[in-house]
């Protein structure tokens, strides 16, 4: 059955319009449909005056979407896991949720990781870093897992041994007795100068002797020259 000319215009324009409906519905759906283009993250402090990292999605598909976030170490390829949140209802204003990073430092980087359903599977490009901002509570929560510098000791001048040794006797040697000069017996008799001397009663006999003979040959002499004068005046 052949329609007529005024029937087929009208069907060439119902398909015309069923395509651009068709065409509508998919650039719409393409428009809401969520990707990693919808997150942002930025770094900050919050109102607490907290560190945080603040993911904010604008997904107007309102797929829910799981936030993770990894330190980056200084070894190649290093990272450790710092926090994970979850944006339940997302709106195409923005929904934001917090997430607190284990180290506020400035220069460190953190990668941001997205999963929204079966859409969405991929990083926050760039990586955040943490800018030259101080946070009270989060610089607070940094210092207080440092060493403090307050526990290494000083040295006290008190404990430094003095190097002049001290110049007062002891008592133990003030206190000890001076030993005799000479601890030799003094000789029989109680005398004591034929000890000083070195003279023995030998000796003494001897000197007695000369002296008597020393005598004896000056009488001689005398008595020869007596003789001679008396001889002489005769």
């Amino acid at each position: 059955m052949s329609l007529s000319p005024r029937a087929a215009g009208a069907a060439r324009v119902l398909g015309t319009s069923a395509a651009a409906v068709a065409l509508s519905l998919a650039a719409a759906h393409t428009a809401l449909a969520c990707n990693i283009g919808d997150f942002t993250a930025t770094a900050l402090c919050d109102a607490h005056d907290n560190g945080v990292i603040r993911v904010t999605d604008k997904d107007a598909s309102g797929t829910p979407a799981k936030i993770s976030l990894y330190i980056q170490l200084s070894m190649p390829g290093g990272e450790r896991w710092s926090d994970t949140q979850t944006i339940e209802h997302p709106t195409a204003e923005g929904t934001s949720v917090d997430l607190h990073p284990q180290d506020w430092h400035p220069g460190v980087s953190y990668r941001v990781h997205v999963q929204a359903g079966d859409q969405v599977d991929d990083d926050i490009t760039p990586l955040v870093v943490i800018p030259d901002v101080t946070c009270g509570a989060s610089a607070s929560a940094s210092a207080s897992a440092e060493p403090s510098m307050s526990s290494t000791p000083s040295p006290a001048s008190s404990a430094t041994p003095s190097a002049t040794p001290s110049s007062s006797p002891s008592s133990a040697e003030s206190s000890s007795p001076v030993p005799a000069a000479s601890s030799a017996p003094s000789p029989a008799g109680g005398g004591t100068h034929l000890a000083d001397t070195g003279a023995s009663d030998g000796t003494t006999a001897f000197a007695g002797t000369a002296a008597a003979l020393v005598a004896a040959g000056g009488g001689i002499v005398v008595a020869l020259r007596r003789r001679s004068t008396a001889r002489g005046s005769r």
